[in-house]
């Protein structure tokens, strides 16, 4: 069973592996079954429902940076790391369920390195399959001899599998052309297809678009994909909002290792630097200070950071300042101490979500959503999830979200409601807490709270910006500021990715009498719930407040 592993665990995977010691062990592994004929004919049932063992034991990965290493060869073993296990257990699920999964990265995580070992365990062990491979330029998917392309990178795992493993009759002159290589013993074929052109090459048990946040005509490619498989695998970094690598990651699922895929919809695999064992907050450190220093920092963010907002103007809470708070509560030796805070964002109608944000103090301890259930469901849930607690619950009142106090009323007229619980309805649409006080509270030629401010919704989302600011300015400036004025999410909480990126998804604008607002949806994105339970958590509203016990 695969366990999810904190990015402290990770980094304490030994990392480079010994690659003398994985080469000795292939070198014992050949030589046995060279001599064991038995052994060789069960290799089929031994690796056909484990690519991971079959990866780790014989394929191998190029990295030519490696040159100048008398350590490390630039060809090598290919050593998966933990996530990169995990990836390929994805992967199998994908195909086995017949699910669409969509995989965002960050640069030099070795994900298509990966999906290349994966296509090749397939060409070997599942007769007949049919592996399509894709990306914007020919030349990326196929260039003969350079190893920066899809299908050399494949060439190259094959060339390097002893000879007994490849099928009876294989001739790499002739199996393995431009563009295609296929198994003459079981029919499996990998074929490749270039821009406009790719899912015109016919059915497929899996196809791999690499890159794909960076095609051209993306629409074009969906409607020939739609009838061509029912595994279609999405790989690709970060490349702004909208398009429609965006607009699929956003309607997806963010898959968890060990959870069942969900059904009839984009499954979503996140790899985040942080879970690569090499690379840690100095090597963080140093790339983005030199990307500053290049003039390239929004690049960095996009392809390091995984931030969709880079370029976007306007952005409330800035994808940078998200990454500071990750474990600040550690890194800046604070605790959680302090009372509770939750929140409870309710789902309107269709794709949207509940979500219930808790936290303690300035750290987070989980912000979870759901998409079943009614608004009693979800109230009942999150009942259950704060039981034990001395908690207000803000909980969003507007529309269906005023069934929540409804709910509570019918438990505790029934005397189901836990002690310890209470409920604060929160109107995004409210006014904006202490109106008469200024913006900047020492400030007193700002503007009051009420001439800055357009609703509640906009005061809240300030607030927690300033809270994510001074956590960045402490971590990286070493600033001085009150850990109670400050937020932390730790880097193990289920879900962090999605949190991260709808951190920093709303941007703000002014009214026509210049007052600020929110936009939480710019185009091609959906509600960021998450976002907006914790916002909710961290500006709560009492609930004796006469002007919002009315609503």
């Amino acid at each position: 069973m695969t366990t999810t592993l904190t990015p402290k665990q990770r980094k304490a995977e030994t990392w480079p592996p010994n690659y003398v010691e994985h080469l000795i062990a292939r070198q014992k592994r050949v030589r046995l079954l060279r001599d064991r004929a038995d052994l060789r004919l069960g290799l089929p049932e031994r690796y056909r429902n484990d690519p991971v063992a079959w990866i780790n034991h014989w394929a191998v990965t190029y990295d030519p940076r490696k040159a100048g290493d008398p350590d490390i060869p630039t060809t090598m073993p290919f050593v998966l790391f933990r996530r990169q296990e995990e990836l390929a257990e994805f992967l199998l699920a994908c195909i086995t369920e017949q699910q669409n999964g969509l995989a965002e990265k960050a640069r030099d995580m070795g994900a298509t390195w990966l999906c290349c070992a994966f296509s090749v365990w397939l060409w070997l062990y599942w007769p007949g399959a049919a592996v399509g491979w894709g990306s914007r330029k020919e030349q990326l998917v196929d260039k003969i001899g350079d190893p920066d392309s899809i299908f050399e990178k494949m060439r190259i795992i094959i060339r390097n599998l002893p000879a007994f493993m490849l099928p009876r009759g294989f001739d790499a002159q002739t199996h393995m052309p431009f563009m295609k290589i296929v198994n003459p013993e079981t029919g499996a074929t990998i074929t490749g297809e270039a821009g406009d052109n790719i899912g015109r090459g016919g059915r497929k048990l899996i196809y791999f678009k690499d890159e794909s946040a960076h095609y051209e005509r993306p629409e074009k490619i969906e409607a020939a994909l739609a009838d061509n498989t029912n595994c279609q695998i999405d790989i690709s970094s970060v490349n702004g909002l909208g398009n429609v690598f965006h607009r699929r990651r956003e309607a997806g699922e963010e898959w968890q290792p060990s959870q069942p895929l969900a059904k009839d919809r984009v499954n979503v695999f996140v790899m985040d630097w942080r879970d690569h064992p090499a690379k840690d907050q100095d090597w963080y450190d140093q790339r983005r200070s030199k990307a500053e220093s290049d003039g390239l920092l929004h690049v960095f963010a996009q392809e390091v950071d995984r931030d969709y907002s880079a370029a976007v103007a306007g952005v409330i809470i800035p994808s940078a300042w998200v990454s500071s708070a990750i474990d600040a509560h550690i890194r800046l030796g604070f605790d959680d101490g302090g009372g509770w805070r939750a929140a409870l964002d309710v789902a309107d109608e269709g794709a949207d979500k509940h979500a219930l944000a808790i936290a303690k103090g300035s750290v987070v301890h989980s912000v979870e959503d759901w998409g079943s259930g009614d608004v009693g469901e979800a109230t009942r849930k999150a009942i259950d999830d704060l039981r034990g607690r001395t908690v207000e619950l803000q909980y969003d009142c507007i529309g269906v979200g005023a069934g929540v106090k409804s709910e509570a009323n019918r438990l505790a007229g029934e005397e189901k409601l836990p002690n310890g619980i209470s409920f604060a309805p929160w109107s995004a649409s409210a006014s904006p807490l202490n109106p008469d006080e200024h913006f900047i509270p020492r400030d007193k030629e700002s503007p009051l709270n009420r001439d800055f401010f357009a609703n509640l919704k906009a005061q809240a989302w300030w607030e927690l910006r300033g809270r994510f600011e001074r956590t960045h300015k402490a971590v990286t400036e070493s600033e001085q500021h009150d850990p109670d004025t400050m937020i932390s999410l730790p880097s193990n909480m289920p879900g962090l990715a999605t949190l991260r990126k709808e951190l920093s998804q709303a941007t703000r604008g002014r009214t026509g009498a210049l007052k600020m607002i929110v936009n939480k949806t710019p185009e091609g994105t959906r509600s960021p719930n998450k976002a907006d339970a914790l916002v909710m958590a961290f500006w709560p509203v009492a609930a004796q407040r006469s002007s919002l016990d009315a609503l």
